[in-house]
């Protein structure tokens, strides 16, 4: 397998591309390259994602490990008064990102470079919503889980996605656990769509 797209600097040869899709029914353009995730289409999980995320209006929103974009630019259009955070560690990544929340005139989303939750250190958010980097092992995903609490206003929801062969029921029960509860609530293509809600307890 080539160089992992959850590489701070990738150093694979530029192959930029150009994906045109509809989500829910609104066009949208995202610019890909080399050394990002899924750079020749918009993957089925990350489709699968988008077709059941539930945002409202003027909400505040993270796209966790954004790569170029595609959810985080889909959330910002679907919350109406909202704002959405991009983070990814990757550079490569962050840079398609800040030109796709352009092309597709987004004007109430950013883009941020860090680790994780690193670069909205302190904040609080309606929804935090990723594509967990499931290769980038084990570690990386338990820390997206253990960490979002803290980064979720009271009623605040994670929504992650996981290939069904690939722990997604594991991953389900250690979002119960640092939440009390997690549900599944879409599956389809070999993955599923899992939720949990931050809860006074």
């Amino acid at each position: 397998m080539g160089e992992q797209y959850f590489a701070r600097r990738p150093a694979s040869r530029r192959r930029p591309a150009e994906i045109r899709v509809s989500v829910r029914g609104r066009p949208f353009t995202f610019l890909t390259d080399a050394g990002v995730f899924s750079r020749g289409e918009l993957d089925r999980g990350t489709e699968l994602l988008l077709a059941a995320l539930e945002v409202g209006p003027c909400e505040l929103i993270l796209d966790l490990g954004c790569g170029y974009g595609a959810i985080g630019i889909v959330a910002a259009r679907l919350s109406d008064g909202g704002h959405v955070i991009l983070t990814d560690l990757n550079e490569r990544a962050v840079g398609l990102a800040r030109g796709n929340v352009a092309a597709n005139r987004i004007t109430n989303a950013d883009v941020r470079m860090g680790n994780l939750y690193e670069p909205v250190a302190g904040m609080a958010f309606n929804h935090i919503v990723c594509n967990p980097p499931i290769r980038a092992g084990r570690a990386v995903v338990d820390r997206i889980v253990a960490e979002a609490p803290a980064h979720l206003r009271e009623g605040g929801t994670l929504w992650l996605v996981a290939r069904t062969k690939q722990g997604a029921e594991s991953l389900r029960t250690r979002m119960a656990v640092a939440f009390g509860a997690a549900d599944v609530v879409k599956r389809g293509g070999g993955f599923k769509v899992l939720r949990a809600t931050k809860r006074t307890p």
